[in-house]
Parts: C-alpha cells; structure tokens; sequence
C-alpha cells in the first residue's frame, strides 16, 4: 500500500495525520485517504477536483506533474508527499 504523508504547513491547518491507503494511482491513493479523512480534502484539491493552486505532490522525490488527473501510477511501499508549493519572486 502507499503511504500518504503531509508536511508540518499543511498539518498545522487540519488534523492529517501519515496514513498507508489502497489505491494504485495518486488520485485512488488521495481519494481513499479523503474517504478516512474528508475534512483534508478541500486543503488539497479545489472544487474540480484539482490540486490547489499552492499545493504539491511528489511520489517519492518525483513531482506529480498532471495537477488535474493525478494519474500517476504508485506501488506498494511509495511515498506520497503533499505540501504548500513555494511561489513568489
């Protein structure tokens, strides 16, 4: 199963505490998360259903680039971070 895992600035807002869930993509993975823990979801993802706008997720070190589909394929035994995206100039 991958492990979904969430950073101090986002865990400070919500209660989300590290959570290994089925799923066999970053949205399956996030949506059984969400299923166990509905008050993260609007954190996370807007009202479309996409990453918020200052939101990331990596898989492991890799950055999930498709922020509205979350197609990204996991195994059992990945990591999947989210964070507050660092923006500004």
């Amino acid at each position: 199963m991958p492990r979904v895992a969430f950073t101090s600035s986002l865990t400070r807002h919500v209660a989300c505490p590290e959570e290994s869930v089925d799923g066999q993509s970053v949205r399956s993975a996030l949506e059984a998360y969400f299923a166990r823990h509905p008050q993260v979801r609007s954190y996370v993802l807007d009202e479309q259903g996409a990453l918020r706008q200052h939101v990331v997720v990596f898989v492991g070190a890799t950055q999930v680039r498709d922020r509205s589909r979350l197609a990204d394929a996991v195994a059992d035994g990945d990591e999947i971070w989210v964070m507050q995206a660092l923006s500004g100039g």
